[in-house]
């Protein structure tokens, strides 16, 4: 075996998936948009009847006006990195990463009307210009009573679920998130997965709530809530359908218990329905989003998602005996009611970027972008999970690394290997973030960050992944181990791992690794002997 270099002229490709075979998992999946044709193109749109011709690539509906220069690393630099990381992603410098996917919170490019409302924005302290233009914008979408802002998505679910939670308290959802899980079983309650189920999947709606399952859990008593989180992100980023909103939110009202969105990627999620269920194909976007509004009785955000801004987020409730005790909450932790930690130009960017979020241009885009890396890597022959979602890419690593146990940390180990071989950074979603209430499938996560990286950028990340699928299925990729940090909350954000081999031997002496191993196991060539490096 030879080290890889990503190719720079014509790339080298394993044959294309029959077409039989690509036919069978669209049916499958019960969407189909992400499908490679015979030119492994996902994208393509024939000349209609009356001869209109549309082109086959989605282009990118912008323009790039300020650029950032990328840090080319070497394998080398990238063995040493991860090392002194503690082969942990997210403790990595991000200097030293070339291809950030480890998250798409935050990180995303804003618009030139975003950074102009920024420059206009007031600071003042209690009622600014830029708290009005953020209501407004919320209330152009979301029907509730009462909004509270916050810095970010976890401060709201802190002051919802300290108030709703409690011992003996129970929360289900189609499937609890890291933040949110935590932020509900610190107060003492439970909280319970209630994941689509295969009929959902076969319907393209993968993200939905199992209604009977929650129909029983709801007879049991003891509910405090019911959490739907759309799109699905632990759930591979799958969408939730709009009739599956609607059975919940009768399901919950006939018991009293409220129904909470998290709706950090509600525009994703809407463009899934406008394309996809049936009765609502075609649908304006924001006329869906007003529809799903009703439904929910609070609303946790994110606005680093799809409020298309690098900070800020909100809680939104009906009840006002309920949003007078949140008031007081946020005052205490937060900040005062019109601002909730956050600048005046931070309201100000998320009014743009909830205005441009529903763009159906901007929405066919990025959702086009996924599903061409998914059928791309569907072509290749990696394991990924279909049909994608709207924010990421999840590469299914206990189908990469089968011989390894969920224990072994697989998800982990493709995570390190993408980045030792390629300098991508990705997420685990698998059982060092969750522990024993990890989801059934061990996944690497490649979320996109908004408006960021161009094709050219995909297609280096789709190479990446095909090297390391042919590693795994080497044996040339080993499993990690957990040596620091274990039993914290929220573990894959401080923990320090090792390559399996070495894991006791680090766990004995009570030492951080420091000789730059990565997990890759390494293969020498003569010219990188020679000392001749390639990204």
């Amino acid at each position: 075996a030879t080290r890889h270099r990503p190719s720079t002229g014509i790339p080298r490709r394993r044959p294309m998936l029959s077409a039989a075979l690509l036919a069978l998992l669209a049916a499958a999946s019960g969407r189909d948009d992400w499908r490679p044709t015979p030119h492994g193109d996902p994208l393509s749109r024939p000349a209609n009847a009356q001869g209109e011709w549309r082109p086959s690539t989605h282009c990118e509906p912008f323009r790039i006006k300020v650029v950032e220069p990328i840090q080319v690393t070497t394998r080398k630099d990238r063995e040493a990195a991860l090392a002194a990381a503690g082969h942990n992603m997210f403790r990595l410098r991000a200097d030293d990463v070339m291809l950030d996917f480890l998250t798409d919170s935050g990180t995303g490019a804003m618009s030139a009307a975003q950074w102009a409302a920024m420059v206009e924005a007031d600071e003042a302290y209690a009622g600014a210009r830029a708290w009005a233009l953020f209501e407004a914008s919320f209330r152009d979408l979301f029907d509730f009573e009462h909004l509270l802002p916050t810095h970010q998505g976890r401060a709201a679910e802190r002051l919802l679920f300290a108030e709703l939670g409690g011992e003996g308290k129970r929360f289900y959802a189609n499937t609890f998130f890291d933040t949110t899980r935590a932020n509900i079983e610190s107060t003492g309650a439970t909280a319970t997965n209630l994941p689509a189920t295969h009929a959902d999947h076969d319907r393209g709606f993968g993200g939905n709530i199992d209604l009977e399952a929650m129909r029983k859990a709801l007879d049991e008593g003891g509910a405090a809530a019911v959490v739907i989180t759309a799109t699905n992100n632990a759930g591979g980023g799958q969408p939730v359908s709009l009739a599956n909103m609607r059975a919940a939110s009768e399901l919950c009202r006939a018991k009293g218990v409220p129904l909470v969105l998290d709706g950090c990627r509600f525009a994703e999620n809407s463009f899934f329905v406008s394309q996809h269920e049936r009765g609502q194909l075609g649908r304006p976007v924001k006329d869906i989003v007003r529809a799903m509004s009703p439904l929910f009785d609070a609303m946790t955000m994110s606005a680093k998602k799809d409020g298309l801004s690098n900070t800020g987020g909100w809680l939104a409730v009906r009840d006002p005996h309920l949003a007078r005790r949140l008031q007081q909450r946020l005052i205490l932790t937060e900040g005062f009611t019109t601002y909730g930690g956050m600048a005046g130009r931070d309201l100000a960017a998320i009014a743009v970027g909830l205005r441009e979020v529903v763009d159906e241009h901007y929405l066919r885009y990025r959702l086009r972008t996924v599903s061409y890396m998914a059928g791309r890597l569907v072509a290749l022959g990696v394991p990924v999970l279909t049909p994608p979602g709207g924010h990421a890419v999840y590469l299914d690593a206990g189908a990469m690394l089968p011989h390894l146990a969920p224990g072994q940390l697989p998800g982990q180990a493709v995570a390190c290997a993408l980045y030792v071989e390629g300098g991508v950074r990705s997420c685990e979603i698998g059982t060092l973030m969750f522990g024993d209430a990890a989801p059934p499938r061990q996944l690497v996560r490649l979320a996109f960050p908004r408006r960021m990286y161009t094709q050219a950028h995909i297609d280096y990340a789709i190479e990446v992944c095909d090297r390391v699928n042919q590693l795994c299925a080497h044996g040339d990729v080993r499993g990690y181990r957990i040596v620091e940090g274990a039993n914290e909350p929220l573990r894959h954000f401080s923990a320090v791992l090792a390559p399996e081999e070495e894991g006791a031997e680090v766990e004995a002496r009570g030492e951080v690794p420091e000789a730059p191993v990565g997990a890759v196991l390494p293969q020498e060539t003569e010219s990188e002997a020679a000392g001749a490096r390639c990204p």
